[in-house]
């Protein structure tokens, strides 16, 4: 006979995991790591985006790499203890961990919910899932990148193949979580897209007028 508290434990343990992978997912690296080199406010440069990009924008390279490896490994993290320390949990808490972590970044309590785009962490996140789904999300955007030097489309085109990359490699249950990640990442870009399409958002390395 199955224990009724059995489920009762895995949902309080699949809450716990989407509240600390939302903590972990809201540590602002890009505006701790600016703050403290001295480089001021990162909200107050450039997009005012606490992420890599923005961070570039202050000319600091290797603090925009140690952005880039931070925000996508929290978002790693996340999933991985949740797989690793709960494995009796099954494969959806990694999933809902890495979630949190998602809504973290992009909505971080301490910023009033005013985060990042969510790009790296949601490419650490897919690595951490299913490395060949986010090999292939990051060779993408890699690719993307060096052919048309806008950070954002290769954001988009990435984080949108993401989802068929899933459902061939993984299965739906990833591929459904990716088209999730999508979405908000997307939403996040909407001011991106317009640009885009205007023929105005900057490039690499290009200070935003």
């Amino acid at each position: 006979m199955a224990d009724p508290a059995a489920g009762f434990d895995l949902t309080w343990l699949h809450l716990a995991g989407l509240v600390l992978g939302y903590l972990l997912g809201s540590i602002p690296f890009g505006l701790l790591l600016t703050g403290a080199a001295g480089l001021g406010d990162i909200r107050k440069i450039g997009s005012g985006n606490i992420g890599a990009t923005n961070v570039l924008r202050t000319g600091n390279k290797p603090l925009a790499l140690a952005t880039l490896l931070l925000d996508g490994g929290k978002g790693a993290a996340a999933v991985l203890v949740a797989r690793y320390a709960f494995p009796e949990a099954g494969p959806l808490l990694p999933l809902i961990a890495g979630g949190g972590a998602m809504l973290g970044h992009l909505y971080p309590v301490w910023l009033g919910f005013k985060g990042g785009k969510g790009v790296a962490t949601s490419l650490g996140t897919l690595l951490a899932l299913d490395w060949r789904v986010g090999a292939l999300a990051c060779a993408t955007w890699l690719l993307i990148a060096l052919l048309f030097r806008y950070s954002s489309l290769s954001a988009l085109l990435a984080l949108a193949l993401a989802p068929v990359f899933a459902w061939f490699l993984a299965g739906p249950a990833l591929a459904i979580f990716a088209i999730i990640v999508a979405a908000l990442v997307w939403w996040r870009h909407r001011e991106n897209i317009r640009r885009l399409l205007k023929g105005e958002e900057p490039k690499i390395g290009q200070k935003k007028g």
